[in-house]
């Protein structure tokens, strides 16, 4: 696959990877809303309540966004954000109120449905069960589907920083957090795989020994 590096690119692939865990994890009951990549200040992501945020002539639909800022952290963290808005659109679907406080508490419904659906959750004493994780589950289905590191970012100084650019003042520690999985790859014919903890791997085409990317 061709690397993630244009708008264009990643919102093709924030739908794909919309389908892959449809498909994985909510056994494709969803349809798909219209995604968008914008700016979403103090947030990963968001869902419309709306099922006519967006119009045309084929009809109407949701929105889930991702934060134009937050898409260069690891794809696993990406892929949880995702999950997280699909799981608000699945309890709303389901006739499901999963939050309260103008929207912006999450109760113990979804912190079930949440768990239930490939996350890992913890308590915010302000917004309740909002903070969400890959789970071992969702750790497997990125490697299981090969899902790559998105290699754009909205420039807007969130410590989120692409390799080789040059673009963002060193981030604070607690800022970001390493990635869940690691990526080896052949020295010899440049194949790739991810693993969730640290192996000794070889590429049986070359014989050689795969090395980690940092």
């Amino acid at each position: 696959m061709k690397e993630l590096t244009t708008y264009n690119r990643v919102a093709g692939y924030l739908n794909r990877i919309f389908d892959l865990l449809n498909e994985a994890f909510f056994e494709s009951s969803l349809s798909r809303p219209t995604i968008t990549i914008q700016s979403t200040p103090k947030a990963y992501g968001h869902f419309s309540l709306r099922d006519d945020t967006w119009i045309s002539k084929n009809g109407a639909s949701h929105e889930i966004n991702i934060g134009a800022g937050t898409l260069a952290r690891p794809i696993e963290d990406v892929a949880a954000t995702l999950l997280h808005e699909m799981v608000h659109y699945y309890n709303y679907v389901n006739g499901i109120q999963d939050c309260s406080r103008g929207n912006t508490y999450h109760n113990r419904r979804f912190r079930d449905c949440a768990i239930a659906h490939g996350l890992n959750v913890d308590h915010d004493p302000k917004y309740g069960w909002t903070i969400t994780s890959p789970s071992d589950r969702l750790l497997q289905f990125c490697l299981d589907n090969d899902l790559s590191d998105i290699l754009i970012n909205r420039n807007e100084w969130s410590g989120y920083r692409i390799p080789g650019t040059g673009t963002h003042a060193p981030a604070p520690p607690t800022s970001t957090r390493p990635s869940s999985t690691r990526k080896y790859r052949c020295p010899c014919c440049g194949n790739s795989v991810r693993a969730t903890k640290n192996v000794n791997i070889a590429c049986m085409d070359c014989q050689e020994q795969m090395v980690i990317e940092v």
